[in-house]
């Protein structure tokens, strides 16, 4: 009788001993779900951070190609200003100068307009009807877009020359011409 209770008490550590690894075994897997778990969830934290950063870099980059298009506007208008200005001061210099000058004979010259071969805008048909030869400037202005320009150009007797977007300049409809010429008064037309 002795040893049958020698050998339950054996087989009690060793039920002990099962259990306990048995419970060991479950709080490791236990554990081993939980870090699993644990770097799902920073894997797709991960994920969300980077598209978030993504669409910060992309809403930088539109920020910058904004900020650049605006400069490119801020220094176009800039320059368009400097030509009003200049135009501006140019007819004060005109208007004084027609106020002092006996009234000048007209320009000998007739422009006519008609659409370009290429297709872009239309093409001024500037004609010296004189026998001289003729140097004049050919001020132009887009009252839409507020763009101008001047141009030199020399008329030879009795010839055409035509003007377009080859030249410096794309006529279109509601164009302001000048034509100005120290010795001739002012002529000026608007594109039909």
């Amino acid at each position: 009788m002795g040893e049958g209770v020698g050998t339950s008490v054996a087989v009690q550590p060793k039920r002990r001993m099962l259990w306990v690894s048995v419970g060991v075994n479950v709080v490791l897997l236990l554990l081993v779900c939980g870090l699993a778990l644990y770097a799902f969830m920073l894997n797709v934290d991960l994920g969300d951070v980077k598209r978030r950063l993504s669409k910060e870099v992309e809403t930088r980059q539109q920020s910058e190609r904004y900020l650049i298009e605006t400069r490119n506007q801020l220094t176009e208008s800039l320059r368009e200003i400097e030509q009003l200005k200049a135009q501006l001061s140019y007819k004060e210099a005109d208007t004084a100068a027609r106020t002092t000058v006996a009234v000048k004979p007209a320009l000998p010259v007739v422009i006519g307009f008609r659409s370009s071969i290429l297709g872009k805008g239309l093409v001024a048909e500037i004609e010296n009807t004189s026998d001289r030869h003729l140097t004049v400037i050919l001020a132009v202005r887009n009252p839409t877009l507020s763009t101008a320009r001047r141009f030199n150009l020399d008329l030879e007797p009795r010839s055409r020359v035509d003007f377009g977007h080859l030249e410096g300049w794309q006529f279109a409809s509601g164009d302001e011409v000048g034509l100005f010429n120290d010795e001739f008064g002012a002529l000026k037309v608007t594109v039909p």
